[in-house]
């Protein structure tokens, strides 16, 4: 059983993301904290796609290399952004033909640079997730905003668009958050809509302040002022990464004893966080 949607049928999932890498020394480098989260047995990981379709290929590689020389379901991620109905078709041909059953249907952000813009057939997410549907038997997954998209009109019409494409997905993973609050507004405001089906939270443990604050800007999460004034107390590299491995240890506490459908860890291809915070879970490790 390596479709999603059944194994969070069947239970409690833990998960891990990763960059698909570039260069020789980065796949080198991804396999091993791949071979080192192993021991963990996450029920999949996910690979993640550049703006604009820009890490197609690389995306692709990767995740074929994941099925085939790992026990670990992958989840390949898709967007609208730089995609025609054929190159999807020739992309889900090839992953089906595969054995893979897992996609992450994103509307996608546009490549930096306009000289890199490609055509794209979709318009919104939805429309990836229906062409997906009716090429395989995919199960298919959505990103949620706890904190709302940056780039929609209001909480509300996010709120509506979400319960849209979730209607037609399997499953949602949410960006990152630190405090449980966004995660239980946003489920709360789903089931209002009717929408129930499992929301799985996004977390990123935080070692190393300023990259993460540019990340959360950019996604449009809040970075409480509490977890920033616990890193700028704690000094070295090393204590920093405790202090937010902590911080990301009581998160994840609060999340499980909500009875969240799982954990998803946003690993930067690293491996030492995220085993620390199972460790301090008190997590199964194989």
């Amino acid at each position: 059983m390596a479709r999603i949607g059944d194994l969070l049928a069947a239970g409690r999932t833990f998960s891990f993301e990763f960059s698909p890498p570039k260069t020789a020394q980065a796949s080198m480098s991804l396999g091993r904290t791949i071979a080192e989260l192993a021991p963990l047995a996450p029920s999949f990981v996910s690979v993640t796609y550049g703006a604009g379709g820009s890490t197609r290929e690389h995306t692709r590689d990767t995740v074929l290399w994941v099925k085939k020389e790992t026990h670990i379901p992958p989840m390949a991620h898709l967007t609208c952004v730089g995609h025609t109905r054929a190159e999807i078709e020739s992309i889900i041909g090839t992953y089906a033909g595969a054995g893979i059953e897992n996609v992450l249907a994103l509307a996608g952000d546009p490549p930096k640079e306009a000289g890199d813009v490609r055509p794209s057939d979709y318009r919104y997410a939805t429309d990836l997730i229906e062409h997906v549907k009716e090429l395989a038997p995919m199960s298919i997954g959505v990103a949620a905003h706890p904190e709302v998209h940056p780039r929609s009109e209001s909480r509300e019409s996010d709120r509506r668009h979400l319960a849209t494409k979730l209607q037609a997905a399997d499953f949602a993973v949410t960006q990152f958050f630190f405090e449980a609050v966004h995660y239980r507004r946003l489920v709360d405001e789903l089931a209002a809509l009717g929408v129930t089906k499992p929301v799985i939270p996004g977390i990123m443990p935080v070692t190393n302040l300023a990259q993460v604050e540019r990340m959360a800007q950019l996604s449009g999460a809040a970075f409480p002022g509490w977890l920033r004034e616990k890193l700028e107390r704690a000094g070295s590299p090393d204590d920093v990464r405790r202090a937010g491995v902590e911080a990301a240890t009581e998160l994840c506490a609060e999340l499980l004893a909500d009875g969240v459908p799982g954990l998803h860890f946003y690993t930067l291809n690293k491996s030492t966080a995220t085993r620390e915070i199972y460790a301090q879970l008190g997590l199964p490790v194989a």
